[in-house]
């Protein structure tokens, strides 16, 4: 199998290399798990690769220490929100995965959203509403709008954090406290019933390839945090698809990843309509997990890539967006 990207990279040309993991987020023991794994993986193959905890230490040592390129491993905010990627672009180091703006756009799941309904493309019916408006009485109208079941998100999280899918009306208060912890504007999505499916995309622009889709089923039916990171009984399939709609789902997450202007890499997740098996978007991932139960290698697997050499791969598009 010919693999869709050239692997036929010098790694000692990438020079002294930077594994950001860790970082303040919610999401920082999923980090901590990625950051690892692709450490160990560059160092496999010969890249002067060390481990760096924005956490734990100044960002200006980066620049102090001679680093000359960053793998952002990093999950949720500072790390996939353009913050990091603006104190890279401030310091001069190249950095894998998107630019500053399509990080901070596709981390906010709302404007996402906005921004692919406002270009046709399927994603779920919406409301997006403050702490300020979220009184009782507006809680209790949110089913009548979207139907039920609803799911309540953070839309400034990742890795399932914080969400619910409200099956009743009695469900929506303790989803929406629990949604609050995390952020002070929530996403109410209307529940779209039916396959979950994902596809990662490699590279930018035209040059932008999809990877191969990949069915998820978790146990219950629900793709939590717990069966992402901790169980081994979600099930990842490929090839469960007809042809055409495999590529028509690939068609759909290349436009949406071109139009919020990422690079590098990401992944978009949807779920597939049980009616009639349309595609809709629900957010796309710039930063996506490279975990032993993570999709992307998952993916890159199927097409003759191995776990390092993504990880070589990656590091080698390391941009700056002033370059």
């Amino acid at each position: 199998m010919n693999p869709p990207i050239n692997l036929n990279i010098d790694a000692k040309s990438l020079g002294r290399v930077a594994v950001l993991l860790g970082g303040h987020s919610a999401e920082r023991p999923v980090s901590l798990m990625s950051g690892h794994g692709v450490l160990a993986a560059l160092q496999s193959i010969g890249v002067d690769a060390h481990g760096f905890d924005p956490a734990e230490r100044p960002l200006q040592a980066l620049k102090d220490e001679g680093f000359t390129r960053a793998f952002i491993a990093l999950h949720g905010r500072g790390g996939e929100d353009g913050t990091i990627q603006g104190a890279l672009e401030w310091l001069g180091i190249p950095y894998t995965g998107s630019g500053v703006t399509a990080s901070g756009v596709a981390m906010d799941k709302t404007m996402t959203k906005r921004l692919w309904a406002n270009e046709a493309l399927p994603t779920p019916q919406y409301l997006a509403l403050s702490r300020t408006e979220l009184t009782r009485e507006r809680i209790r109208t949110i089913p009548d709008e979207l139907g039920l079941p609803v799911v309540v998100k953070p839309p400034h999280e990742g890795s399932s954090i914080g969400i619910t899918k409200a099956a009743g009306y009695s469900d929506m208060q303790g989803a929406v406290e629990l949604a609050l912890g995390f952020d002070d504007e929530l996403l109410f999505e209307q529940c779209i019933e039916g396959p979950e499916v994902t596809s990662a995309v490699l590279g930018q622009g035209a040059g932008a390839v999809a990877l191969p889709v990949v069915e998820i089923r978790a146990e219950g039916g629900d793709y939590s945090y717990e069966n992402k990171y901790v169980s081994n009984d979600t099930k990842y399939l490929f090839g469960t698809l007809p042809a055409a709609l495999e590529a028509e789902i690939q068609q759909l997450v290349l436009h949406a990843y071109r139009l919020l202007g990422c690079r590098g890499w990401g992944r978009a997740d949807l779920m597939l309509r049980k009616a009639d098996m349309k595609p809709f978007l629900l957010e796309m991932n710039t930063s996506p997990g490279m975990t032993s139960h993570s999709l992307v290698p998952k993916a890159a697997q199927a097409v003759g890539i191995d776990y390092p050499h993504l990880c070589l791969w990656l590091l080698a598009q390391a941009r700056l967006d002033r370059a």
